[in-house]
């Protein structure tokens, strides 16, 4: 089909849309074609292939909403809204606040006033939709990225908006969570330190311990005194006050607290407020990406660049752990979404994915049929394969008929409990034999589900709300050796979840580093779609 043919006939698609409008118009009017105003024309054409926006100046015989004396507070709180959109990070140009304001004060005609009243709910249902549940889509960043983001009915916002009092709904529709707003508190504050220059030159020394003196000392002072966690002082000696310093903004940043200013530290250290503005702002998005999702009373909070897993009952923290996630790595990164923990299955056999029993395994195999003998190899009907038999090397990854497992045991690969939150992903919190992993500071290692440092204690702490004694509970079925399913009485909300900027329980924000480069990629992606702040342009 030519270019010119695709122009008519997207142009008689357009005319009938606008044709069957106005028939709306007549119908829902009852009047005859010479009462059809030019306001509701126009606002019936503007309209017009919109079945929102259509249906609901339609459904209520083309009232307007914002374009006349009667509506000048809901168009008041529109435009401040608008105004302040950029304070959550929101991209301006996609609400033409601008435009609009142009718009009534070149007002002369009806048609006008008909074609604005649809911009300026084009523009609310904008603003109300991105504010309230992002602008970015999760899945086309990263294929991680699989969290699913609560869908507002647009029309029942319009309907709401109505009849509400305009500003209260407008400051309804951001996540009401505190941390939102700390977030925002926090956003001002590194504009204002962008303003201002900065935090001080970059830091360029070599290792620093307790007890070093000299003029590496002094720049390490200054720079703990412009990020505020140190008093002013002319100090050139690493004292005993400093090394306390050092140990807060490490733990603030998600590194092992020693005191020794290292290599990891001083990259930390050097991070400019820009970079923090950027981990705020993306934090931010994905608090809206989970606006309307109900955290639960008791749920649990697995951040994944944090390396924790957490039991969060009425907002307090009341068990935590550290854990190993997936690596950084095609398809083992760990991925991002909520759902329910349902039950634990306590001494459980690993039935090996396909995937690590191709990738991995099957070239053991070949090499050495008798290679990985902890792990049983059946075939299809479930009966144990004769290893001497088999010439593995006729097998591809494609072709391999074979499954493969790991009896309970105390080398299992999920160590002794695995805590089951059933999904699409096959991801679920475990334990492990191999706990030398969580010494490390960045423990991204696994194939994707979560290692658990402390899985007994967890499994205690889920368990309390439905037993007087859940250690004994516990330890009636691990003690039996055999695989079986332990039910939660109430299943909780579990999250897994990748904020690299947070708010601490004091009040301040801590960071994380981008472990799978997510973060950098929605921030891209924020750009792309206009987002634009001060110190951030270019």
């Amino acid at each position: 089909m030519s270019a010119s043919i695709r122009r008519h006939v997207a142009a008689s698609g357009r005319l009938l849309a606008i044709l069957a409008a106005i028939w709306a118009v007549l119908a829902v009017s009852g009047r005859a074609e010479a009462e059809v105003t030019p306001f509701r024309q126009a606002v019936a054409e503007a309209a017009a292939g919109d079945p929102v926006l259509s249906g609901y100046y339609r459904d209520h015989d083309y009232a307007p909403l914002w374009t006349t004396g009667a509506d000048a507070a809901r168009r008041a709180a529109l435009f401040i809204a608008l105004d302040h959109a950029g304070d959550h990070g929101l991209p301006l140009s996609h609400y033409g606040a601008a435009d609009l304001r142009k718009g009534f004060e070149r007002l002369t005609s009806e048609r006008q006033r008909g074609r604005l009243e649809v911009a300026m709910s084009r523009a609310f249902l904008a603003y109300a939709h991105e504010v309230q549940t992002g602008f970015i889509k999760p899945a086309s960043i990263d294929p991680g990225l699989v969290r699913a983001v609560p869908e507002r009915d647009l029309r029942a916002m319009l309907e709401q908006f109505a009849v509400a009092e305009p500003n209260g709904f407008l400051r309804s529709l951001p996540p009401q969570m505190p941390q939102y707003a700390q977030l925002m508190k926090t956003r001002l504050d590194l504009e204002r330190a962008m303003l201002d220059g900065g935090w001080g030159p970059d830091l360029r020394i070599g290792k620093l311990e307790p007890g070093a003196k000299g003029a590496a000392v002094a720049a390490l002072r200054d720079k703990l005194v412009a990020l505020g966690y140190l008093r002013a002082s002319a100090t050139q000696v690493y004292d005993g006050t400093i090394q306390k310093a050092v140990q807060r903004f490490q733990l603030d940043n998600g590194m092992q607290a020693d005191g020794v200013v290292g290599e990891g530290t001083v990259a930390e250290l050097n991070r400019t407020p820009a970079e923090r503005l950027q981990s705020v702002l993306v934090a931010m998005e994905r608090l809206r990406w989970m606006n309307g999702i109900p955290l639960g009373e008791r749920h649990i909070w697995v951040n994944l660049p944090d390396f924790t897993a957490k039991v969060i009952d009425h907002g307090k923290v009341t068990f935590e752990t550290v854990t190993v996630v997936g690596m950084n790595q095609g398809d083992r990164r760990s991925p991002e979404f909520s759902d329910l923990m349902e039950f634990m299955v306590i001494n459980p056999t690993w039935n090996v994915p396909r995937s690590i029993a191709t990738k991995e395994y099957l070239p053991m195999l070949q090499k050495d049929p008798n290679s990985v003998r902890h792990l049983r190899i059946t075939d299809r009907r479930g009966q144990a394969v004769d290893r001497e038999a088999v010439d593995f090397t006729q097998f591809t990854a494609s072709n391999f008929p074979f499954a493969m497992s790991q009896a309970p045991s105390g080398s299992n690969a999920l160590g002794l409990v695995k805590f089951m939150f059933p999904n699409p992903y096959n991801i679920y919190l475990h334990d492990t034999p191999s706990k030398s992993l969580f010494k490390r500071e960045v423990r991204a290692f696994s194939h994707g589900c979560i290692r658990l440092g402390s899985p007994f204690d967890f499994a205690y702490t889920l368990l309390a709300p439905q037993s007087d004694d859940p250690v004994g509970l516990f330890k009636s079925y691990l003690q039996t050796g055999r695989e079986s399913t332990l039910p939660l009485d109430r299943p909780v909300p579990v999250h897994l979840v990748y904020f690299t900027a947070w708010p601490s329980a004091k009040g301040g924000i801590e960071y994380r580093r981008d472990v799978y480069g997510r973060d950098a990629k929605i921030f891209d992606a924020m750009r792309a779609a206009g987002v634009e702040l001060a110190g951030l342009q270019g």
